[in-house]
C-alpha cells in the first residue's frame, strides 16, 4: 500500500466517469507456507530442511497484489475463512496492499485453504487442502462491477454456470477480459474448457497449457492456434521468455527472459498477467508489454512467496538503475538497456520510507 502513491500507470488516461476499478478479479485465497532452500524434492520416508520459509496470502491474491503494487486500483471478489488465517490474508490485502475487498465474503465456519509450496531446482511443487465455500455465500457477485478489465481462469474450474456467466457480462459490459487457465489434473485437455474465450481480449496460458490444449508441437504453434481464438494470445516460455500473436492487429511478438537467481518461482505467472495487463490497460505497444511482464515476473522470483514478492515500482526503477549503470559490462545488461529503455520516462524517482511487505516464516507476531 505504501508504494501506490508512486506512480499511477494509468494517470494520463483517467477521465470523469471512468470506472472506480480498474481490475477486477475473483478466485480462491490460499494461505500460502513457502519453503525454499531445498537441495532436491522431498524423498519418501525422509526428512528434509529448508533453509528459508515465508509465509503470504496466495491462490487469487497472487494476482490482486500484483496489480496493487503496480498501481492498478484492484478489486477482489473471494471467501475468507473466520479463522486465524483468514484474518491475516484479509487484513494483509485490505491494509496491507490497498485491494477493495467489497465484494469480498468471510464465512463463519469455514477454515481457509492452505498450500505448501516446495521451491528446488527452478521449479516448486505444492499441496493444498481447502473446502468448497459453503452456498449461498458465493464469492463472485451476480453482476460483477464495472471496470476498466478483469482476469478470469479458464478450464475445469470454470464449469460451474456462476464461473461462465460473469465473465460473459463483464465483458458485455465493456470490460476487457484477460484469461489464463490452471493445469488439468484430468488430463483431458478439452479444447472445449476453453469456450469462454469467446468473451475474451486476451489469454495467457504457458507453454504446456498451451501446446497440450492445442495439440500443437511447439509453444509458438500453439500461440497462433489460440489466436484464431482469441484477439490476442500470449504464451508464456519459462527461460525462454514469451511470445504473442495479436490477431486483431496482425502483429507478433517475442521476448527473451531475464536471467536471474530464482529463490521462489511461486506466483511468477500471476506476476506476469499482472504486469502485462498492466501495459495493455496503459496503451503500450505489445512488445513492451511483453518485456515489461516479463521483468515483473523476473524480479518476483527473487524473493519468497507468490503475493508478497510481487515487485512495486520503486523496485522496478532500483532493477532499471541498476541496469544503466552497469550496462557496458555485460552483454545481457546491453541488451536489457535497448529492450526497456521505454522505462526511462515512466519510472519514479522517488523513494520508499520502508520496504515493501514481504513474506514471513510465521503469521500473527504480537506487538512489541
Amino acid at each position: 500500500m505504501d508504494d501506490q502513491p508512486v506512480l499511477d500507470p494509468l494517470g494520463a488516461l483517467r477521465a470523469p466517469g471512468d470506472p472506480a476499478t480498474d481490475v477486477y478479479l475473483t478466485g480462491t485465497v490460499f494461505l500460502d507456507i513457502i519453503f525454499t532452500g531445498l537441495d532436491s524434492a522431498p524423498v519418501r520416508g525422509t526428512e528434509s530442511w529448508a533453509r528459508g520459509m515465508g509465509s503470504s496470502p496466495g491462490g487469487i491474491a497472487n494476482m490482486a497484489t500484483a496489480l496493487a503494487r503496480l498501481g492498478l486500483r484492484t478489486t477482489l471478489a473471494a471467501a475468507f475463512g473466520d479463522d486465524m488465517y483468514g484474518d491475516y490474508c484479509w487484513d494483509s490485502l485490505q491494509d496491507g496492499e490497498g485491494i477493495d475487498l467489497t465484494p469480498s465474503r468471510r464465512i463463519p465456519g469455514w477454515h481457509s485453504p492452505v498450500t505448501v509450496s516446495m521451491a528446488y531446482e527452478g521449479e516448486r511443487t505444492m499441496v493444498s487442502h481447502g473446502h468448497q465455500a459453503p452456498p449461498p455465500e458465493d464469492a463472485v457477485p451476480a453482476c460483477p462491477p464495472p471496470a476498466r478489465a478483469a482476469v478470469a481462469s479458464l478450464g475445469r474450474r470454470s464449469e460451474e454456470p456462476a464461473g461462465r456467466d460473469w465473465i460473459a457480462e463483464a465483458a458485455a459490459s465493456g470490460t476487457a477480459v484477460f484469461a489464463d487457465v490452471g493445469w488439468d489434473d484430468s488430463g483431458r485437455w478439452d479444447p472445449a474448457d476453453l469456450d469462454g474465450l469467446r468473451h475474451c481480449a486476451a489469454f495467457l496460458p504457458n507453454a504446456e497449457e498451451a501446446m497440450r490444449y492445442t495439440r500443437a508441437a511447439t509453444p509458438r504453434e500453439a500461440c497462433r492456434k489460440l489466436a484464431e481464438h482469441v484477439p490476442l494470445a500470449v504464451v508464456t516460455l519459462g527461460a525462454q521468455g514469451a511470445c504473442a500473436v495479436d490477431s486483431a492487429h496482425g502483429e507478433i511478438a517475442e521476448v527473451p527472459a531475464l536471467l536471474v537467481e530464482a529463490m521462489d518461482p511461486t506466483g511468477a505467472g500471476d506476476v506476469f498477467v499482472a504486469g502485462f495487463v498492466t501495459g495493455s490497460l496503459a496503451g503500450w505497444p505489445l512488445a513492451d508489454r511483453l518485456a515489461f511482464a516479463s521483468l515483473c515476473a523476473a524480479l518476483s522470483v527473487q524473493e519468497f512467496g507468490g503475493s508478497l514478492s510481487a515487485p512495486g515500482w520503486i523496485e522496478i526503477a532500483s532493477w532499471w538503475q541498476q541496469v544503466k549503470a552497469y550496462a557496458g559490462e555485460e552483454l545481457a545488461d546491453r541488451e536489457a538497456l535497448r529492450r526497456y529503455a521505454f522505462l526511462e520516462d515512466l519510472l519514479p524517482t522517488a523513494t520508499r520510507p520502508w520496504p515493501l511487505r514481504r513474506a514471513v516464516p510465521t503469521i500473527g507476531f504480537r506487538p512489541a
